[in-house]
């Protein structure tokens, strides 16, 4: 099974071209199956419905969340597809499996003025608050994942351009940048990161005080100082902040497709969180005009 797990990941890393995490997360979670069909002393071929359902169970006993054991059961569900492709096995076992429901969680959003407060708080005095002051404005601005934001390269941000190209593993987008980013990540490079970085070949966009590329726990500590200065009782991290931008967007104005193209997302579905986040004032407009409201 080592072998087809193998096969299987280099066939999607090629064909479906997703990233590393979700390579990691396929990997991981096949390896944990393998792990317990060979427990239980059957072959990966010989596996059968009655397997998959008691590999949930065991799941379950395990506490393992319904969002956990649902990407669990796609993770076998594709690699079986995988082998029946090949002719490894005849039929796929988890075809008649169904997943749990997930109930989707509202996400935390920042209103405008929590926005504004916490991008008040670094202090562009020094290097450190310049570096803090474009981060937290890009972050809002550009709704980027936290991954996305510490993997980005001096080289992808287009300044004068107005706009930055976000790699995602084989995948990239472009988004744009506001007036108010553009400036302090502008002020950002030229007064601080030239003098952060202690080699001229880092190619980091956002350093830390040591001038090597920042971490996602340097990234979440700052946000979390800053929404300490800020005295905002909401808990604040990076995606709260990517929500917020979403919402923000939604509420005033802007399409579905294009905050999906600019979060990312491959499913509109995941995007369609922020509807319930839509202004008051469009459902009123809506139960006045629509003669079947």
């Amino acid at each position: 099974m080592e072998r087809q797990i193998k096969l299987f990941l280099k066939f999607i890393e090629t064909e479906k071209k997703l990233s590393s995490n979700t390579l990691q997360s396929y990997q991981r979670d096949l390896k944990q199956f393998e792990d317990y069909i060979n427990d239980n002393k059957v072959l990966y071929t010989h596996v059968h419905e009655k397997h998959i359902k008691n590999y949930i169970e065991e799941l379950e006993k395990e506490g393992k969340k319904p969002s956990t054991i649902s990407r669990n059961i796609a993770s076998i569900r594709s690699f079986y597809l995988f082998l029946v492709r090949k002719s490894k096995v005849k039929e796929d076992p988890t075809a008649n499996i169904q997943s749990p429901k997930i109930e989707k969680r509202v996400p935390s959003v920042l209103t405008s003025k929590e926005v504004e407060l916490l991008l008040e708080q670094p202090k562009t005095e020094d290097l450190k608050g310049i570096r803090d002051k474009a981060m937290l404005e890009f972050a809002y601005a550009t709704g980027m994942r936290v991954t996305e934001i510490i993997s980005l390269n001096i080289e992808d941000a287009h300044i004068d351009e107005s706009y930055v190209v976000c790699k995602n593993g084989n995948k990239q987008r472009t988004i744009p940048l506001g007036k108010l980013a553009q400036k302090a990540l502008k002020e950002y490079i030229e007064k601080s990161r030239n003098i952060l970085i202690k080699n001229d070949k880092e190619q980091a966009l956002f350093v830390n005080i040591n001038g090597r590329r920042l971490t996602r726990q340097g990234f979440w500590k700052i946000i979390k100082y800053y929404k300490e200065q800020a005295h905002i009782e909401k808990d604040i991290t990076p995606h709260v902040l990517r929500h917020s931008f979403a919402t923000h967007l939604l509420k005033n104005g802007a399409d579905l497709k294009s905050i999906q193209v600019m979060l990312g997302h491959s499913d509109i579905s995941s995007t369609q969180v922020y509807m319930q986040f839509q202004d008051d004032g469009i459902k009123d407009i809506y139960k006045k005009a629509h003669p079947r409201a």
